[in-house]
């Protein structure tokens, strides 16, 4: 099988034309003219990612953020990415991102995450940008909770479900109650007003820098921030999707979840 013909399943799914336009989603390195034996699931691609790939023997690495989203200016190979690059150009991998177009996609990332909090009833929060503007795709889900809870008690909810060692509470009123929570993968800062004018009690977002925050108290919204590595849900989540389309088509690859966890903060 070629990485082409994988390729072509997958953008049924998620089109790289749902991509924002500032995204740099599909082939990031190697050939999808090449055959492709074994696939690894990866939210990123790191140094030891791509050893992890060398050792378990896929050559086919797809990832959820794009390995060049800031490409090499130069190819000084004492940069740790580039030698990054190296590596994977001198085994013949090949590497694969589906970002912002994964984030959209119905089934995707922002359902995935809406569904691990226990949503319902969710809707999405804010239009898809480029081609997707066209259609009904959405980034960010809005919905329910089953039963109402607090502020507070909602954001150690996050904190198991996502099983982070820790998280921000950004609210006034942490005692206050929770019905109608926001939520968007990644980095979500700018699209409070949205959960703002839709009734959101709680929006959940990561990588909220500090007047942001002040903005969003300021308009009395309640966020959490359990961080951008949330988004590694995709891991087991694309591993049982590819694993199902393979089994459908009788396709000759195995799929594999990376077993590294590359969220680079750690709580004291």
């Amino acid at each position: 099988m070629l990485g082409r013909e994988f390729v072509e399943r997958f953008e049924q799914f998620a089109p790289q034309s749902w991509a924002e336009p500032w995204d740099v989603p599909g082939l990031q390195l190697g050939d999808l003219e090449a055959p492709i034996h074994k696939i690894l699931v990866t939210l990123d691609v790191r140094p030891e990612t791509v050893q992890e790939a060398l050792d378990v023997g896929a050559d086919f690495i797809f990832a959820h953020h794009p390995a060049m989203f800031h490409p090499a200016k130069t190819l000084d190979l004492s940069v740790p990415q580039n030698q990054m690059y190296a590596t994977i150009l001198a085994h013949h991998l090949t590497v694969y991102a589906a970002h912002t177009n994964l984030d959209s996609a119905p089934g995707g990332m922002n359902d995935w995450l809406a569904a691990a909090l226990g949503l319902q009833d969710c809707t999405g929060l804010v239009p898809s940008h480029g081609q997707a503007a066209t259609t009904a795709v959405t980034m960010g889900r809005i919905g329910n909770l089953p039963r109402p809870t607090t502020v507070q008690a909602f954001a150690e909810h996050c904190r198991q479900v996502f099983h982070v060692a820790g998280l921000r509470l950004i609210s006034h009123r942490p005692t206050a109650p929770v019905t109608r929570v926001a939520v968007l993968g990644g980095s979500g800062s700018e699209f409070y007003t949205a959960a703002v004018a839709q009734g959101a009690d709680v929006y959940v977002t990561g990588d909220v820098s500090y007047h942001p925050a002040q903005d969003m108290l300021a308009a009395g919204l309640s966020v959490v921030d359990p961080g951008h590595h949330i988004e590694s849900i995709c891991e087991p989540r694309l591993t049982q999707l590819f694993t199902t389309w393979a089994a459908e088509n009788d396709w000759p690859v195995t799929v594999q979840a990376t077993k590294l966890n590359t969220d680079p903060f750690t709580f004291l």
